[in-house]
Parts: C-alpha cells; structure tokens; sequence
C-alpha cells in the first residue's frame, strides 16, 4: 500500500511490518463458515461432557487449505497465552497458522495420570482420558474441520507425563510434543520405565519432542534420565531438545516453554531472505520442502509472494513486480490486499486503467470482509480516478 511504502526505509523493515497486516488476508472463500468459541463433547468414553475451546486462523473461513493443530492441556490456563503465541509467530512466518485446541480440566490427576498412585485416590486413568482424545476428540476436529495431518499435543507438569505417555502407548496419534516441567518422577518413574521398552528407532512419521524446565531440583534426575533415553532409543526418529530455563519457576516455564517449543517443532520454518533474489520458483521450493518434512500441503503464503512483489518494486523492476503481483491474485483471488499491491505497481509504471481496476476489486472485497484497510483501498481508487480524468 501507498501509505506504508512510503514510510518504509529497507526491504526488511517493509517486510517486517507488511506481515503484521495480514490478518484480513485471504485466499478462497469457503462456504463453510466456522467461528473460534467453547464446543460441549458428550464423551461415551468418559461418560461425561467436556469442554474443548477452539481457535481458528484469522483466515479460516476464506481459505479451503487445511491447518495443523495444537492440542492444549489445562486448557482454561493455557488458552490465552498459546493463542498470543501462535498468532505472533506465525504472522511473523516462523511456524503456519495453526488451529488451537483447548481441553478444559474435570479432574486432571485423575486423566493425565497412567497409573494409580495411593496418595492421589482418582488417579490412574490416562489411558482412558487418551481414548477420548484418539477416539473422540480428533475425529470431531477431522470431521468439523479442516485440519491438516500434522497435529501437536502440549502439556504442563502432569500433563507432560501424559503426552509422554501418549507418545510411548499411542504414538501415530501426534507429531510434535511440548512437554513443559513435566512431573516424569510420577508413580515411581513409570513413563521413564516404560520408556525404555517402548521407545522406537524408527516411526511411520518424524516425531518432535521439546521439552523445559526451570529451576525445579526435583525434576532434573528424572529428566536427564529420560534425555539419556530417548537420545539412545530413538536414534534420529525423534528431533529431540531438552532446556533448562535459568530464572525460571514451576508457574513461568508454560509461557516460555510454548514460544520456544513452537519455534522448535517448526525450526525451519521461516524462508531465509535470500531466497527473495532468487525469485518466485526457488520461494515455491521452499514451501515444498516443508510439505515433504511435515507431511501435508503447505502452500506458498500470500504474504511471501506479496514481499516479493514489493522487493522487486523497490528495486525498480516494475515488470516483474506486475509478473508476480498477478500470479499472487490467482492464487488468492479472495485477498483484497493483493489487488491493492497489484493495483499499486500497475500505477507505478503509469498503467493507471488497470491500477484503477484492480484498486476497485481490492475496494469490493475490503467492503465485503469488514477489511481494516478498506478506506485505504477507497482512497488508493479515488486517486487514480482523478489521475486518469486529468
């Protein structure tokens, strides 16, 4: 847009904040309209109703493209923090738009636990608890959603011994795993125990296991132990990293443990900047290697293809910017923004009759999607009306 390009001092700086307006960017509309919210599941396997909260890319209902999930345990206390974490990192093209998936708390001792301890008179049902997830849980979100095959599953404390536990019983179920401060001393060790036996070398898709504490001295025997065995075990079938949190306390490492557990599973996920000079063909390659790693689709975001169009306009290559702000608009001819970029470098090499329909397509869809920038659209279309009359 007009506006920001002239504010923007270097290609980086305008990159950087292009990609905090994309939001209200889209690709093809969807007529199946879902909203993020609180869903009631009556589980047969529990034999009562859980509470899930679920949060949608801001894009999901303009886009066919399927999305990864993340599934939250404690959910009521971990919603807010992850979706904050989620949505910065993935504007900003560090890890793809996910979908959040919160399971509300009933009786966490008695769910995330495997075994039953004494001490704790509820515990022991974590294998029913991950029945209803395998069972229930991501079958609805496959049914009602559009979700990817890549799915993660992140749990705190005792909820880390129960996806470390979902890994060793149920290990098709997830990709990734952040398990944060998690309690592995539980019941004499008994994740760590049957880890040992039940570890594999090799699994049908690669798993990514992170995992974090603070300063929590109890803890730290326990997982060393279990560092040391999932190194020995599973060899390069699990990317694998363990950190310790200096500063950092049992009621900190959640907050932290997300961002950085985020950033680990998708490590490679952001395009080196160089591959902007290598054009369109080497940024789709990008793409299509992460769809070989992650195991499902990942297309080129709309986003990318617009930097780069807007690269190739500051570096005075109108021709190509036109090239690529096209092919942008067929890929997304739902985004009002990238007719706007399409319409803003047709004006820039004096095409003002397509800069003018191009700026009305970006008006129409502004209007029709509530856009943040429609009046910027409005104004951008006036403007080279005025331009064109003269």
């Amino acid at each position: 847009m007009r506006t920001l390009i002239n504010l923007l001092k270097t290609t980086f700086l305008f990159a950087f904040l292009f990609h905090l307006n994309i939001l209200n960017s889209h690709a093809q509309r969807t007529t199946e309209l879902k909203e993020s919210g609180d869903v009631t599941l009556k589980s047969r396997v529990l034999n009562e109703e859980r509470t899930i909260s679920i949060d949608l890319p801001g894009n999901y209902n303009y886009t066919n493209q399927r999305f990864p999930i993340l599934y939250l345990l404690d959910g009521r206390g971990n919603f807010e923090h992850t979706k904050g974490a989620v949505n910065y990192l993935a504007n900003r093209d560090y890890i793809p738009q996910i979908i959040v998936v919160a399971i509300h708390n009933i009786d966490r001792t008695r769910d995330f636990s495997p075994t039953h301890v004494e001490r704790f008179p509820t515990s022991g049902k974590g294998e029913q608890f991950l029945n209803f997830i395998s069972k229930e849980l991501i079958p609805y979100m496959k049914t009602n959603y559009r979700v990817s095959d890549f799915s993660a599953i992140m749990g705190h404390s005792l909820g880390g011994v129960f996806i470390t536990y979902s890994l060793l019983e149920k290990p098709e179920l997830f990709d990734g795993y952040i398990a944060i401060s998690p309690y592995l001393q539980y019941g004499d060790r008994h994740v760590i125990k049957k880890a040992k036996t039940e570890l594999r070398s090799s699994y049908k898709t690669p798993k990514y296991y992170y995992m974090t504490v603070g300063e929590e001295q109890s803890y730290l025997d326990p997982l060393a132990e279990f560092s040391k065995l999932i190194k020995e075990k599973s060899e390069n079938a699990i990317e694998f990293q363990y950190d310790r949190l200096q500063n950092e306390n049992h009621f900190t490492t959640p907050y932290l443990g997300m961002f950085k557990g985020l950033r680990f599973i998708f490590s490679d996920w952001q395009m080196p900047r160089a591959k902007y000079a290598e054009g369109l063909s080497a940024i789709d390659s990008h793409f299509k290697n992460l769809s070989k790693k992650y195991g499902y689709k990942v297309t080129t975001p709309e986003n990318i293809i617009n930097t780069l169009g807007y690269n190739y306009l500051q570096n005075k290559k109108t021709e190509e910017a036109i090239k690529v702000l096209k092919e942008n608009t067929r890929r997304y001819p739902y985004s009002a923004n990238v007719y706007d970029s399409l319409g803003e470098a047709c004006e820039t090499n004096n095409q003002l009759k397509d800069a003018q329909k191009n700026y009305k397509k970006a008006y129409e869809l502004g209007k029709e999607q509530n856009h943040v920038n429609t009046s910027v659209y409005l104004k951008n279309l006036e403007r080279v009306k005025q331009k064109i009359q003269e």
